[in-house]
């Protein structure tokens, strides 16, 4: 694919956004590459995890600007569909059944920023930049707006929507907009210890049944909630790795996934 390379280290399944002349800017063909990277390592044994980077001096400038003369063109009809496609990308990455995690280095703008933040952690460098600026072109950030209002509350994002600021990586951490800041030369290693500590800590049907009751809980009462996650509790009970897992446990045995 010539905007995305992935590879599998450490049961770790790398997306690496590689269009850097571009600051790795969004068009269509971009946004249906990553979402079929990401889908290939759904059903892929030998991934426990994904990893999403970038290549060059920025993460991801959000769409780039051959593709934005384009729209001016499209009819409502196009438009719609090219929103469900970004739509589905988002969608594909906060329901993926395994942990997701971004790395930034550099700005992360627009839907590059919610590309970045959509994922279930987000680790970046003190030097990277964040920003949803689409009211600044008479633009919406439609799609990003459902899960940044999840993430860090209806104040934080609509300070952050509504005036399309700009901010480095410190205010990002403070918003939980991210997870942690390290230091651009150590952060890749980092983080890849982080997510393998993680993938042997933890069974991958527990994380799997963790992120679909995330998607699965909002805007349910909190009755139906609880019988919801009742439901999921005695579920989880019947699985092999919960088996496996109690009786190490029981048997004092370490237990690596």
């Amino acid at each position: 694919m010539p905007f995305v390379k992935s590879e599998i280290r450490d049961r770790i399944g790398y997306i690496i956004l590689d269009r850097p002349e571009k600051r790795n800017a969004l068009n269509a063909e971009f946004v249906n590459e990553l979402k079929s990277a990401i889908t290939d390592y759904q059903t892929n044994q030998d991934v426990r995890a994904v990893i999403l980077k970038s290549s060059g001096e920025a993460f991801c400038a959000g769409a780039d600007l051959a593709y934005l003369e384009q729209l001016q063109k499209f009819t409502y009809t196009e438009n719609l569909m090219d929103s469900q496609n970004l739509s589905s990308l988002f969608k594909t990455i906060y329901s993926f059944p395994k942990p997701v995690i971004s790395i930034v280095n550099g700005a992360a703008i627009a839907g590059g920023c919610g590309l970045a933040t959509v994922c279930d952690m987000c680790f970046a460098t003190p030097n990277s930049t964040f920003g949803y600026t689409e009211s600044r072109i008479g633009f919406i950030p439609a799609i990003v707006m459902i899960f940044l209002r999840k993430k860090v509350g209806e104040n934080i994002s609509k300070k952050l929507l509504f005036t399309g600021e700009i901010f480095n990586s410190a205010k990002a951490l403070e918003y939980g907009l991210i997870t942690e800041t390290v230091e651009i030369e150590m952060i890749e290693q980092y983080v890849h210890n982080v997510v393998t500590k993680l993938i042997h800590a933890s069974s991958g049907n527990s994380l799997a049944m963790i992120k679909k009751m995330y998607n699965e809980l909002d805007g349910k009462p909190l009755d139906e909630a609880l019988k919801y996650a009742c439901e999921m509790n005695a579920s989880a009970r019947e699985t092999d790795d919960c088996k496996r897992g109690i009786s190490a446990f029981l048997n004092k045995q370490k237990i690596s996934w």
